[in-house]
């Protein structure tokens, strides 16, 4: 049974499918839950005159705070389990990879989208490359198939 189940979200990422799947899951076995967003690096924000009026580690914090508003219907989804947060920018894979060793979990919860072929075959998804590559084993879920 999972102790301590990661669970990457993007803005797209339908959390009231997937969320109940991962509170079942966390109460069967009194897991620990953490929600991470991978967002990109921000860049300095430079105004139309080209003066920065904010910098990269600013628009850093400001995002931090827009998740943190943003996961609010996410966390009163699952209210009587243990629930962590984080925010990491950088290449999607690769961060959720770091976060699954720095939070020792023993399960990722990933949603999957419908691409075409030809964009799976481009591009991979980060599901397909989380199932490759991470440690402990993935479960994916489509969201409306839940």
């Amino acid at each position: 049974m999972a102790k301590r189940i990661l669970v990457p979200l993007d803005r797209e990422t339908e959390h009231e499918a997937i969320l109940p799947v991962v509170a079942d899951l966390a109460s069967a076995g009194g897991a620990t839950i953490r929600l991470l967003h991978v967002a990109p690096m921000p860049d300095n924000v430079v105004n139309d005159d080209g003066l920065i009026v904010a910098f990269a580690d600013q628009e850093m914090q400001r995002l931090e705070v827009e998740w943190h508003d943003a996961l609010a219907p996410a966390l009163a989804m699952l209210p009587p389990l243990s629930v962590e947060h984080a925010m990491r920018f950088g290449e999607p894979v690769a961060q959720i990879l770091a976060e699954a060793t720095e939070f020792d979990a023993d399960l990722i919860v990933v949603t999957t989208t419908r691409r075409s072929a030809v964009r799976l075959a481009l591009l991979g998804s980060v599901a397909d490359q989380l199932v490759r590559r991470a440690k402990p084993p993935v479960l994916l879920l489509r969201p409306g198939a839940v």
